[in-house]
């Protein structure tokens, strides 16, 4: 096929809802694809899914399978309002590409997770389902990520030097004598929006209360000095790393401005050292933190380049769009990662496909 309509949805661990691309790609040739983005929408995640998934580490087997099922079933009916909304012909819909909620990730002991059940998703939509983009990359040796920086160039590249993604982590993709690197960074929402809820908030908005905390050089120099940082690339993050190293420096019952502010402060510090070092000239910023504006200002303070912020939907929706790109590439029968990103031993089609019937 030279066309095809996709489906994307990203659920990010920052858990701030479902966003959902309606994206159409055409075969321009020379293995190039050109999009155009159709429809798109944000949806907030149920109560109580969004607190099971805060506290996944604490659920039994039997209840992770459950909430696997509840996930792709919410999946199911969101993707079906917003078809219905948004007035699309469901039989121009080659398939869904869906990245799911990442609940374990442990790659350098050969396994990712993310739930949200394909074949539930395909069952009660009717549209052909592909997820579980990461396992075959960490099968390869690679770590499953990042698997954005396919899209950020092959569809973005025109806009700046560099891609940095603001969600619950951070992470960027650059280019160095025509190699693709990326990795992430350091942590980015989920400690900050964790910190918040006590506050009975799901975010700081525009980073108000981290603006007016005051920080705390003691605890930045323990964050700054966590081993990771040290670490070459290619590496990834996951929630099990914030609970073992991140987590346990931090105070979640008092000084929470405070905590912000130092928060804020240390990721706008890794941010900008690892722009810096890599001498990054421009850099285009997307991810829910995007609209965090204090910690863009502290980014700034320390990049020496360029920040650019793109228009809202590109902000909102980019991980979806991409996702949809990735499962195009895999209905295309093309490979969708990139072995110096990921540090794989090569390239390969990662998804699983999932029939209705």
């Amino acid at each position: 096929m030279s066309k095809y309509e996709i489906i994307g949805l990203m659920s990010g661990t920052s858990l701030d809802g479902l966003d959902i691309a309606h994206v159409s790609f055409s075969n321009a040739g020379n293995d190039t694809f050109v999009h155009s983005i159709l429809n798109t929408r944000q949806y907030p995640l149920p109560e109580q899914l969004r607190e099971s998934l805060l506290n996944v580490s604490d659920l039994s087997p039997q209840s992770i399978y459950l909430l696997d099922k509840q996930l792709g079933r919410f999946y199911a009916e969101t993707v079906e309002e917003f078809i219905k909304e948004k007035s699309i012909d469901k039989r121009t819909i080659d398939a869904i590409a869906s990245h799911g909620q990442t609940i374990f990730h442990q790659p350098h002991l050969g396994y990712t997770v993310q739930i949200g059940c394909g074949s539930t998703i395909a069952f009660h939509t009717g549209i052909p389902v592909i997820n579980d983009f990461r396992t075959k990359d960490v099968i390869a040796g690679g770590q499953g990520a990042p698997l954005v920086p396919r899209g950020d160039f092959d569809l973005f590249e025109d806009r700046a030097a560099a891609f940095l993604n603001i969600g619950g982590f951070v992470n960027l993709s650059f280019k160095e004598q025509d190699t693709i690197h990326a990795f992430d960074i350091c942590p980015g929402n989920l400690p900050l929006n964790k910190l918040v809820h006590n506050k009975g908030l799901s975010f700081d908005r525009d980073g108000d209360i981290a603006r007016g905390g005051e920080i705390n050089f003691f605890l930045l120099d323990l964050l700054n000095s966590l081993s990771y940082y040290n670490l070459p690339g290619p590496k990834s993050l996951g929630t099990e790393w914030l609970e073992e190293n991140f987590y346990p420096l931090l105070k979640f019952d008092k000084e929470i401005e405070n905590n912000l502010r130092t928060v804020v402060e240390h990721i706008a510090v890794q941010t900008a050292n690892v722009l810096n070092h890599a001498s990054i000239k421009s850099v285009m910023v997307s991810g829910g933190g995007t609209k965090n504006k204090f910690l863009i200002e502290r980014i700034d303070h320390y990049y020496n380049g360029t920040i650019i912020v793109p228009d809202e939907e590109t902000i909102e929706f980019k991980e979806a769009i991409i996702f949809a790109y990735l499962g195009a590439l895999y209905l295309a029968k093309k490979t969708n990662t990139i072995p110096s990103v990921t540090g794989a031993k090569r390239a390969v089609i990662g998804g699983v496909l999932h029939l209705p019937s």
